[in-house]
């Protein structure tokens, strides 16, 4: 038997429940303006793993990357339902390098 499928399964169901719980948090202490740093990472991550010969780190640095550009084009959406208050808002946020350059920029969305 090959249980590679589905360990790749369970693996990907966890990185995929961290990636909502790392958006709803993120953009509470963060902001979405970190979405360009977010997706870069994602896109550098799944572009190493074309590279990576190991199966198993491969697909989970595919899987992590993707995960990361999901989340990057959601924190947005997720400002503002923090904003209607569905999640916990806080007006403190960390905000990036760059974040006046940032703003002018239309926020991606799926």
């Amino acid at each position: 038997m090959n249980f590679f499928g589905f360990a790749l399964g369970i693996s990907t169901l966890f990185i995929i429940g961290l990636g909502f719980i790392w958006v709803i948090r993120g953009e509470r202490y963060f902001g979405y303006l970190w979405w360009p740093y977010v997706m870069g990472l994602g896109i550098l991550l799944i572009v190493i793993s074309l590279f990576v010969h190991h199966l198993w780190i491969s697909a989970l640095l595919g899987v992590f990357g993707a995960s990361l550009l999901w989340g990057s084009t959601e924190l947005k959406e997720q400002a503002v339902r923090a904003e209607i208050g569905w999640y916990p808002f806080n007006d403190k946020k960390i905000l990036p390098p760059l974040a006046r350059i940032i703003r002018k920029w239309k926020a991606p969305h799926l």
